[in-house]
């Protein structure tokens, strides 16, 4: 039984790295935010597989070489032979946050089929995870639909990230009426700061977070707030774990590194669904997932900077003395 299967984009981030006399660098970093949650789970030892599809290029085998490497099953990724693989241009400022502009129009990963998706993986995992941006075009938003509903129907628990990019959507409201459409669907949302205005017309964690789950019943709401860590809604529960301070270089991944670890310590604890867990299992896991994303925003890249079981247990260890 996989702990998690992750549905979606891959991509490589062409991240800007500098200068070379003058021109610019750009280093390609894998990416994709279903890819990045795969990742950072299966790092932080869960069992962990990918649905998606990529070009038959050499950017498409360097993606499927990444997830092998971190231990990413990739049974389910599939490689078109007629469409490339998709590419992102992330630039970042000085304080670490980041741009996009992306080359996807007839990409790869927007090729995706719902006679593609593996009911294998969907029937044999405790959480399938999605996001927006596989939303944005057909087929991949049928395909994503299908799974999602297949993967419900099957008993798995379901993860949403809506992951907002502006320049991927025809307009602002198209871009609100998709993310929220697949809200009653969800059993755990995670949510940035930046998207909460967005989805709710606020910007107050306790009121966007209590119209969410008011509106559509969703069972656990994870509302990240940067450097100031995360908030979290269950019914009537709330909390709120603080962030961990770090020198930032670049927040690419650093919500998808939340996820990732949050899941996995859901799937460490033996626990699928979100009412299961104990008061003192959810702030826990909050805030280890708050460390995992303040390690990767130290490092440059999204996948290349998520760290690994050993490392997290030892700052951990650290953090609580």
């Amino acid at each position: 039984m996989k702990d998690l299967v992750t549905v979606g984009e891959i991509l490589i981030d062409l991240t800007y790295s500098g200068r070379d006399k003058g021109i610019p660098v750009y280093t390609a970093n894998p990416g994709g935010a279903p890819a990045n949650v795969a990742v950072a789970a299966a790092r932080l030892g869960a069992d962990a597989a990918f649905i998606g599809k990529v070009g038959q290029d050499y950017y498409g085998d360097f993606l499927r070489k990444t997830l092998e490497d971190n231990r990413v099953d990739v049974s389910g990724m599939l490689t078109d032979e007629a469409a490339r693989t998709t590419l992102a241009v992330v630039s970042v400022a000085e304080s670490g946050e980041r741009s996009f502009s992306f080359y996807r129009r007839n990409c790869a990963d927007t090729l995706l089929c719902s006679d593609e998706i593996s009911l294998e993986l969907l029937a044999d995992t405790h959480f399938l995870h999605f996001g927006s941006v596989s939303l944005t075009d057909e087929p991949s938003r049928s395909a994503t639909l299908f799974a999602v509903e297949k993967a419900k129907e099957l008993g798995a628990t379901v993860t949403y990230d809506p992951n907002y990019r502006a320049n991927l959507w025809d307009s602002e409201e198209i871009a609100v009426e998709q993310m929220k459409s697949v809200l009653d669907m969800v059993d755990i949302l995670k949510i940035s700061d930046e998207e909460l205005p967005l989805l709710t017309g606020t910007d107050d964690p306790e009121a966007g977070t209590r119209l969410l789950y008011d509106t559509y019943g969703i069972p656990l709401i994870l509302l990240t707030l940067g450097p100031d860590g995360a908030y979290y809604r269950r019914k009537d529960e709330t909390g709120k774990a603080d962030g961990f301070r770090v020198k930032v270089a670049d927040t690419n991944g650093a919500g998808d590194t939340f996820f990732g670890a949050f899941l996995s310590r859901m799937a460490a604890l033996g626990v699928c669904r979100p009412e299961a867990l104990s008061a003192q299992q959810l702030y826990d896991s909050v805030r280890t997932a708050n460390l995992a994303a303040s390690l990767t925003t130290s490092r440059h890249g999204a996948i290349p900077a998520m760290p690994d079981l050993k490392e997290l247990e030892e700052r951990l260890s650290t953090e609580g003395k």
